[in-house]
C-alpha cells in the first residue's frame, strides 16, 4: 500500500483548520458579554467561572458549530457538484438545490406554520426532490455537466418563483418568518441544529472521499472511467445523492447561505494549486469563509449585525462575476 501526500495541499488544509479554529475563537468571544480569546479557550477545556461556562457552551458555541458545520458541508457539496459538471459553474447556488431547500421550507412554514424541526425537515425533503428531479431531466444517456448546469438554472427559476408565489400568500406572521429564515442566518442556532448535522456530515464525509479516486477519474470523462473500470453512472449517482443531503442539511440548519458552495471549491484549488476536486480543502476552505463572514457580519457594521447571507451574498456575488469574465476571456463559455 502506498499514499500520496501533496505537501502544499496538506500545508493549505493545515492553514485553513487553523483560521477557521482561530476565528472561532474569537467569534465565541463577540457578543453583548465580550470575553477574551484566552478566557475562551481556558472555558472550552473546562477551566472558566460558572457565567462563562454558560455564556461559551451553551449560548455561542453551538453556533459556532454550525457556523463551521454548515461551511463545511457547502464547501464539500460544492466541489462535488463542480467536479461532476467538470464546471466551475456547477454549484447549488447556481443549480438550484438551495433555492429547493428553500421551497420545502416555505411549504412547512407557510402552509402548515410547522416547528423547527418539521421546517428542517421540510427543507432536506425539499433539496432531494430538486436535486433527483434535475438528474432525471439531466440525463440522457448519461449526465453532461453543461446540461446539469443549465437544466439546474431553469429548475432554479421555476422554484424562486414557487418561493415568491407561497411568501404572498402566507400571513403577515409566517411572512415575516420565511423571509427571516431565506435570508440565511447563524443567530439562534443551538444544540439541536447541531447533532442532526453533525451525524450527517460523519457518515457522508466519509463516502465521499472514499469515492475520491473514482471522482478524479470522472474528471478525465466518462470513456476513461470506463475503461479503468469506474462503474459511471452508480459512482455520480452515489456523489450526487451526497452533495444534496449535505446542501439541504446545510441550508436546513442555517438558511441558503449564499455562495459559499461556490466559492469555497474554485478558492481551495486556487490556494492548493492541484488538479482534482480537492474535498478536503474546499470542506475547510468552507468551514472557514462561513465563520470568518460570521466575525466580520458581527463587527464590521457597528450596532448593526448583518446576517451572515447577505454577507456572503455580497461577497460571493462579486466574485460570481469575476468568474463569468475569466471563463468568457478563457473562451469556456
Amino acid at each position: 500500500m502506498s499514499v500520496r501526500v501533496d505537501v502544499r495541499a496538506s500545508a493549505v488544509v493545515v492553514l485553513l483548520l487553523v483560521a477557521a479554529l482561530a476565528a472561532s475563537v474569537v467569534l465565541i468571544g463577540t457578543g453583548d458579554f465580550p470575553i477574551p480569546a484566552a478566557d475562551v479557550v481556558r472555558t472550552l477545556l473546562g477551566g472558566g467561572d460558572a457565567g462563562q461556562e454558560f455564556i461559551v457552551n451553551e449560548l455561542r458555541l453551538p453556533r459556532v458549530l454550525v457556523g463551521l458545520l454548515v461551511g463545511a458541508s457547502l464547501g464539500l457539496g460544492g466541489a462535488l457538484f463542480q467536479a461532476i459538471s467538470r464546471n466551475p459553474l456547477g454549484s447549488p447556488d447556481v443549480l438550484g438545490l438551495g433555492q429547493g431547500a428553500t421551497a420545502g421550507a416555505l411549504v412547512v412554514i407557510v402552509l402548515f406554520s410547522g416547528t423547527a424541526r418539521q421546517v428542517t425537515a421540510g427543507a432536506l425533503a425539499g433539496g432531494l426532490v430538486t436535486g433527483l428531479a434535475i438528474y432525471r431531466l439531466a440525463w440522457k444517456r448519461g449526465v453532461h455537466g453543461y446540461r446539469l448546469v443549465l437544466v439546474g438554472i431553469g429548475v432554479s427559476a421555476i422554484v424562486t418563483a414557487v418561493n415568491g408565489y407561497l411568501i404572498t400568500k402566507a400571513d403577515l406572521v409566517d411572512a415575516t418568518r420565511a423571509v427571516v429564515w431565506m435570508t440565511g442566518s447563524l443567530n439562534g442556532r443551538d444544540w439541536e441544529q447541531v447533532w442532526p448535522l453533525l451525524v450527517l456530515c460523519a457518515v457522508l464525509v466519509p463516502l465521499v472521499l472514499s469515492h475520491g479516486r473514482a471522482l478524479r477519474t470522472l474528471e478525465m470523462g466518462d470513456d476513461v472511467a470506463y475503461a479503468l473500470g469506474v462503474r459511471v453512472e452508480r459512482t455520480r449517482l452515489v456523489l450526487m445523492v451526497a452533495a444534496v443531503l449535505l446542501t439541504a442539511a446545510a441550508t436546513a440548519a442555517a438558511g441558503p447561505v449564499a455562495f459559499v458552495a461556490l466559492t469555497a471549491p474554485q478558492l481551495a484549488r486556487r490556494l492548493t494549486r492541484s488538479p482534482g476536486p480537492n474535498l478536503v480543502p474546499a470542506m475547510c476552505m468552507g468551514a472557514a469563509l462561513l465563520v470568518v463572514a460570521d466575525l466580520a457580519s458581527q463587527r464590521a457594521f457597528g450596532a448593526d449585525q448583518l446576517p451572515v447571507g447577505v454577507l456572503t451574498g455580497v461577497v460571493g456575488g462579486g466574485y460570481l462575476l469575476w468568474l463569468l469574465v475569466t471563463e468568457r476571456k478563457a473562451g469556456r463559455i
